[in-house]
């Protein structure tokens, strides 16, 4: 059993777990990172067969592969040849679903003062992306190909576990399912085995406090609009 003291502490560090796009240049030490992904690798899978692979990137690595992605993104020509290899997202969208991805969307952009008419500074911001918004370290995760959709659910998991430990830690995160476009660039920049798939990059760091896209909290519905309760009747 555990302390409400640390009960507190782990919600604390779930409900405080946001997307931050704005990291300050604060580097991390490796021991931390490895403390992190350590955590992070009880996550529960299915039959443990632990289906995640990490590719952590500093320095000029990290500055190299952000080059290379944003060679192809700015330029629509190349931005076009490169597509998702896997569907993140609904091939069709529906209601709460679109409602809520427009929401956020619109959030941040007028936070940052960016209209529907500026395409360019939406450009822009999406390309922060592959910046892995400033922060000192980027990850790359890999899924070999032949794992199916229970092991996806088992990368859920872990993902969040690394979420969640580095806010224990006083760091922040950001997971960005962006990287998949560019998977070809990344598997070849990282020399990626051809049985590994790109699943997501994550920039993790120190939240920029001064930046204003940090202050993006996004709703959450309450629980009775989520959850039923069944009960038998007596």
């Amino acid at each position: 059993m555990i302390s409400s003291c640390e009960q507190q502490t782990v919600d604390a560090a779930i409900t405080s777990r946001r997307s931050i796009r704005a990291f300050l240049p604060t580097p991390i030490a490796r021991e931390d990172i490895e403390a992190i992904l350590e955590v992070a690798s009880r996550a529960p899978s299915g039959t443990n067969t632990q289906p995640w692979k990490v590719y952590v990137l500093t320095g000029a690595i990290k500055q190299k592969l952000s080059a290379a992605i944003m060679a192809a993104h700015d330029d629509p020509a190349v931005a076009g040849q490169h597509t998702v290899e896997y569907n993140y997202y609904p091939v069709k969208w529906i209601s709460p679903y679109i409602d809520r991805r427009r929401k956020v969307g619109w959030d941040l952009y007028t936070l940052l003062g960016l209209g529907r008419e500026n395409k360019a500074g939406m450009h822009a911001q999406h390309g922060r992306n592959y910046q892995f918004f400033d922060a000192p370290v980027g990850f790359i995760f890999t899924m070999d190909r032949v794992l199916e959709i229970g092991s996806w659910l088992d990368y859920g998991m872990f993902l969040e576990n690394i979420m969640i430990a580095a806010r224990g830690r006083g760091l922040d995160t950001c997971p960005q399912a962006a990287f998949t476009s560019y998977h070809k660039i990344i598997a070849s920049m990282l020399d990626l085995p051809a049985n590994e798939r790109v699943v997501c990059g994550m920039s993790l760091g120190y939240a920029d406090p001064g930046k204003i896209e940090n202050t993006l909290v996004t709703h959450r519905e309450p629980v009775s609009g989520f959850a039923t309760f069944l009960e038998e009747q007596k």
